[in-house]
């Protein structure tokens, strides 16, 4: 087999991509920290056609030329919005009628291999902080909180690998 080169893809160009329905899926980054999980995880969002991110609190914004190292150009495909506080981006998205589901190690979780959603849902993915996870107030006004089961000595996945699996489910019952 010959690998595809990038002309067999047939990717579209930003314009093209941006004039393409998204999925109704959002993604909000409660106080991510780090410039390269931002940046990847808008790549992961290009590739599953998110609608938007909402970037909030101390989350960095482009232009960046950190993010852009791992968005490799994802930041100018993918629509985001900065919000001040992760709950001002929750109320907004709650209004609009998006789902809020919170990736997050909590009592009563959902696991990602038992994940469902209502027809016609629209769903806002939460990703936190490094360090601090989601906070305890945005857990509070989720809908769903979701767990991806793991069997090794670390207690947690690089977000943006976790926001990467989730994404992926989430897209797989969504498009």
């Amino acid at each position: 087999m010959d690998k595809k080169t990038i002309w067999d893809l047939e990717r579209p160009d930003v314009d093209s991509y941006r004039a393409t329905p998204k999925l109704p899926i959002v993604v909000v980054l409660d106080n991510i920290r780090s410039l390269n999980n931002i940046g990847s995880i808008f790549r992961t969002s290009d590739a599953f056609r998110v609608d938007h991110l909402c970037l909030c609190g101390i989350t960095a914004t482009p232009p960046s030329p950190e993010i852009h190292k791992t968005a490799l150009g994802a930041e100018d495909s993918v629509a985001w919005r900065y919000y001040p506080t992760t709950i001002d981006a929750i109320e907004q998205l709650k209004a609009d009628g998006y789902m809020i589901v919170v990736l997050e190690q909590v009592k009563g979780s959902v696991d990602l291999t038992r994940l469902e959603y209502p027809p016609q849902a629209r769903v806002a993915i939460v990703a936190g902080n490094e360090v601090d996870g989601v906070s305890q107030e945005v857990v509070n006004a989720a809908n769903m909180c979701v767990e991806i089961p793991q069997e090794g000595t670390k207690h947690s996945l690089n977000v943006s690998v976790s926001t990467g699996l989730l994404l992926w489910e989430t897209y797989k019952r969504l498009r």
